[in-house]
């Protein structure tokens, strides 16, 4: 058994996977027991042919890739790299990432120490040096109708300053998809990622369950790494979409349907007004009408052609 398993989805980016792979290779101790599983989320032929060849030339064992007959999103595309991987500690990591260090040893070391450590991320930083923040507020009306910098301010122990430089380890409600970590037993004993949600608060529902162990999120500032944020998950009005259907989800499945129906009806109002000035957004609009139904995610338009 290894001691961590990295896992990475390349969806029509390998250059930034491949990128990702070399960076680990070059940062990680030699004496850290790990595996990188990339499971390609039916990315085009030419995308596929260019991470494929890449794995066969290198011929690590503890390199493999994993093709997905279609593209499951990103808890479904993690999904089908836990279920191969051996290891205490799983890390899902963005493949837009560069590490600074060693990153998975830090992580590692902080979590072997402290028990109560659920779910750990290092620092994160954006390509031009600034501060990316790693952990987040869980998904609520107050996060919703209040921001995160009043929230901050109301309740600074609740809701640590996500911006702030931490030098120390700091807890928090959750740490970002980009990059994560925990132990793989508390993942499964958890249910893993839900696969309901296509894209976007997947880390948002792990976290909040993995609380539930009486585990928690943490920062673990001495480990760093960079993330070119967004750059493998391109903006549109389709995305948008599916973020404001997996962010209703989330309301839904923790706190229940009267929340969940005054936000939808937040989110109807906004968008209807928002329509009528920026036409683009009537789409959105119309999925929201309709309920905001998970028969309108992006995850059912995939298919295997």
């Amino acid at each position: 058994m290894n001691t961590i398993a990295v896992i990475l989805i390349n969806y029509n980016s390998a250059k930034y996977t491949i990128d990702c792979i070399k960076s680990i290779w070059d940062k990680t101790s030699s004496d850290l027991d790990y595996e990188i599983i990339v499971v390609d989320n039916k990315s085009e032929m030419d995308d596929l042919k260019l991470i494929d060849s890449f794995i066969n030339e290198e011929k690590k064992s503890n390199l493999k890739l994993i093709k997905s007959q279609i593209n499951t999103g990103f808890g479904g595309g993690n999904m089908i790299g836990a279920q191969v991987a051996n290891a205490k500690y799983l890390a899902f990591i963005n493949n837009d990432s560069i590490f600074i260090n060693d990153c998975l040893s830090l992580l590692y070391n902080a979590m072997e120490a402290n028990e109560n450590y659920g779910v750990c991320g290092p620092k994160a930083y954006k390509e031009d040096g600034s501060i990316l923040p790693t952990l987040d507020h869980y998904a609520s009306l107050s996060k919703e109708f209040l921001g995160r910098s009043l929230l901050e301010k109301i309740n600074p122990e609740k809701y640590p300053n996500r911006k702030k430089n931490y030098i120390n380890h700091q807890k928090g409600q959750f740490v970002s998809g980009s990059f994560m970590m925990l132990r793989a037993i508390d993942f499964w004993n958890v249910g893993g990622f839900d696969t309901n949600i296509f894209l976007y608060h997947e880390e948002t529902d792990l976290c909040k369950r993995i609380n539930s162990l009486n585990k928690y999120s943490y920062l673990i500032p001495e480990a760093e790494f960079i993330h070119y944020h967004g750059a493998s998950t391109p903006k549109s009005i389709a995305i948008k979409t599916e973020l404001k259907l997996s962010q209703l989800y989330v309301i839904r499945k923790h706190y229940g349907y009267f929340k969940f129906k005054f936000l939808l009806t937040f989110f109807q109002l906004k968008y209807f007004f928002s329509s009528i000035f920026k036409p683009k957004y009537w789409s959105l609009f119309f999925v929201l009408i309709k309920g905001a139904h998970l028969s309108d995610s992006l995850k059912q338009k995939q298919t295997t052609k």
